[in-house]
Parts: C-alpha cells; structure tokens; sequence
C-alpha cells in the first residue's frame, strides 16, 4: 500500500482546493490512498513561542503524517501572484526545529497542484514553493508537469469536482506520482 498525504493550503471550507484535494482522494489508484491532513489549526509560527511551548499539537500531528507517508501532496491557492501565508505558515512550523528536517521532510516526494479562478491556474503560487521545497531538500516530483486548475468555478460543483476530463487528467497523475513514490 502506497500511502500519501496530502494538504490544502486554503482555510475556506468551500476552497476549490481543499475540493481538488477531496476529489484526489477519491481518485487515487488501487493500492495506494491519500489521507488529508489539516492546518486549520496551526498557529502563526512564532519562534518564542515554540522555545517557550516547543512543538504545537496539530503541528506535531502534521509532522507524524508527512514522516510516515510515502509522498506529499500540496494543493497551494495563489494569493496575490503568490503563495498562500497560511501553507508557508504550516511548512514554516514542520521544519521546526531544524534537526527535524532530515527525518520529516527531506527526501520527501512532493506534488504540486492548485485550483483558482483565474487563468494562470496557481502558476505564480507553484513556482513560488519551487525554492521552498527544494531549500527543505524535499523532492518536487516534475515527471508529469505541474496539475493547474484554471477557472475552478467551471470545473467544480454542489458535488465537488464535476468536470469529467479534468477528473480523468486528475486520476492519471496521481496513478504516475504514486507509481513515481512506490519506486
């Protein structure tokens, strides 16, 4: 069994990424499942607070899905022409402290998507976290190109992600990236 996390980088309940990130978990291939892993909770990164208080809970519970998972999945809004603060915020605390970093998330494989309403489809957003990621030494898997999703409101409805050939292209790539991880 390949097992992968992945993690949406919108707070928004009705976010058309955590909605691309419920239909990857539906689509994910035979042998393989995806399990979502929140940052609701997290709070801003604050290094007092983290010499005072060490690791917060829902920070240390990221920690522990992201180490023991095969691969990683980032569903990343763009803000602005740019990442969203509240996912850096998140990736900020998991490589907190810095010893942890080669256990949790170096070598990690890492697959990038992003839903917006917008044209570029999280473009900006993805080439942003090309440096965060690769500072981290984490493995940014490219084989298929990036997964962009322009002008969500088109492809999602009442009943999540309603677009049948962008379901299909979204089955594919998560079959190649787990084939990818399961290597």
């Amino acid at each position: 069994m390949v097992r992968l996390v992945g993690i949406a980088g919108s707070l928004r309940r009705g976010s058309y990424n955590r909605a691309l990130l419920r239909a990857a978990t539906e689509l994910m291939p035979p042998g393989a499942e995806l399990k979502v892993l929140s940052i609701d909770e997290v709070p801003l990164y604050n290094a007092d607070n983290e010499h005072e208080l060490g690791i917060p809970e829902p920070v240390a519970a990221l920690k522990r899905g992201i180490e023991t998972a095969a691969g990683l999945v980032l569903v990343t809004p763009e803000y602005n022409g740019g990442m969203p603060g509240v996912l850096k915020n998140a990736i900020d605390w998991i490589s907190r402290p810095p010893e942890d970093i080669p256990r949790v998330l170096r070598g990690k494989a890492v697959a990038l998507m992003g839903a917006t309403p917008g044209g570029f489809g999280t473009a900006f957003s993805q080439v942003g976290w090309l440096h965060v990621l690769r500072t981290l030494r984490m493995t940014v898997w490219v084989e298929q190109g990036p997964f962009y999703v322009s002008r969500a409101a088109e492809s999602f409805g009442e009943s999540g992600l309603e677009d049948v050939e962008l379901r299909e292209r979204l089955r594919k790539y998560l079959a190649a990236f787990v084939d990818h991880v399961g290597r």
